[in-house]
């Protein structure tokens, strides 16, 4: 019988849990049998008596976790996990497939290592942006709970309300809000707050989101820039030359310094984030404006930034967070826990491991295999050949 192991997660601040008990039975009616970590869901609101109830087996010690199962599943494993990976490395073994969110385009060496462990590693956030794979998707499901809660960090810094009230003492205007970037979290934001009631404007490279924007209650900012080629084939976003991002910043000052908050969210998968908001768009801005920077980790869409700090700059607020899914544990589990669930639906035919690297979804996700790294861009980021009938 083919076991699907979650251990607790290990990452500083990481309350999320990779499965939730409510896909628990979906995974028996699949033919896997699950080993819970003790433990392993409480931060999130998901004791063991939970998950003992829908059929898991509750493991008291971790390692025995990586021992009994076939497939161990983590929110933040290796390249996400980086200063704790080697203690899971020695906990697992040749021919252990993993999955999570792994940050193999910017962990190269983990990615080795993990390969040097025979072990069969599934990057969450390389599932490919097609519409078979919506349900897995788990960037978007976790980028979603990123925009609302950025948001609500704006709105609780911000030395005023969002909603415009008529009071018998005076009519208080909105706040304006600003969101660069309308991906996933990007439009979350824009709807949570237009919901709170501020007037909301949004931009994006791509001209072609201006309906999703607007479907949201939000006005879309069009700055006259060619960015034709702002998306790749997967769907994410691509870097732009120097030139494009200069002619981007100079345009869209004046938008920024108007706004009472700006949230921005522009990440390129593998690359630094680009700097949308420069040292004197923030001077520009009025005094106790606020600035959430969902780029933050990867160097920020600010000039400004601090990654993981809040920082006052020009008498501008600029939040810099770093794992906002964590901070909303219980409904971020149960998305990312639907995420893999499904995915392990593809992985597994009756109970039994099936590597069909004919499958789009499968292929792309796979990071190592039988002692080597196969994904092709990260063998070309390692400067490694291909070998012989890889992706």
């Amino acid at each position: 019988m083919t076991v699907v192991g979650v251990p607790k997660e290990t990452f500083p601040g990481e309350q999320r849990v990779a499965l939730v008990p409510a896909d628990v039975p979906p995974l028996k009616k699949a033919g896997l049998e699950v080993a819970v970590e003790a433990g392993a869901g409480a931060a999130a609101g998901f004791l063991d008596a939970a998950y003992a109830e829908r059929g898991a087996q509750i493991v008291a010690q971790r390692n025995d976790v990586f021992a009994t199962a076939d497939i161990v599943i983590q929110v933040r494993a290796a390249g996400a996990n980086p200063a704790l990976a080697a203690d899971d490395f020695a906990l697992m073994r040749t021919n252990q497939w993993v999955v999570g969110f792994l940050e193999p385009l910017w962990e190269l060496g983990l990615v080795r290592d993990l390969a040097a462990r025979g072990v069969s590693a599934f990057a969450m956030e390389l599932i490919p942006r097609i519409s078979r794979a919506q349900s897995m998707d788990a960037l978007s499901s976790m980028a979603t709970i990123a925009g609302y809660k950025a948001v609500l960090l704006a709105a609780s810094t911000l030395p005023r309300i969002f909603p415009m009230l008529m009071t018998a003492a005076g009519t208080i205007t909105p706040a304006r809000v600003f969101v660069i970037g309308a991906g996933v979290a990007g439009l979350q934001a824009c709807a949570t707050a237009k919901r709170l009631g501020a007037k909301v404007e949004a931009y994006d490279v791509r001209a072609a989101v201006k309906e999703q924007v607007e479907s949201v209650g939000a006005k879309f900012v069009e700055l006259p820039l060619e960015a034709s080629s702002s998306e790749d084939k997967g769907g994410y976003a691509k870097a732009m030359g120097d030139d494009f991002y200069r002619r981007q910043q100079e345009l869209m000052a004046e938008v920024v310094a108007r706004n009472d908050v700006v949230i921005t969210t522009a990440a390129i998968p593998g690359k630094k984030s680009p700097v949308l908001v420069t040292g004197a768009m923030v001077q520009g801005m009025q005094p106790a404006s606020v600035i959430v920077d969902l780029a933050a980790e990867r160097g920020g869409n600010c000039e400004l930034t601090q990654s993981g700090e809040i920082i006052t700059a020009h008498g501008v607020t600029i939040i810099g967070p770093t794992n906002l899914p964590a901070t909303v544990p219980n409904h971020a589990s149960q998305l990312y826990s639907r995420n893999l669930t499904n995915l392990l639906r593809l992985l597994v035919k009756d109970g039994q491991l099936q590597l069909n690297l004919d499958d789009e979804i499968i292929r792309e996700s796979l990071v190592t295999n039988n002692g080597e790294v196969v994904h092709t861009r990260i063998r070309d980021l390692l400067g490694t050949p291909q070998p012989a009938g890889s992706q």
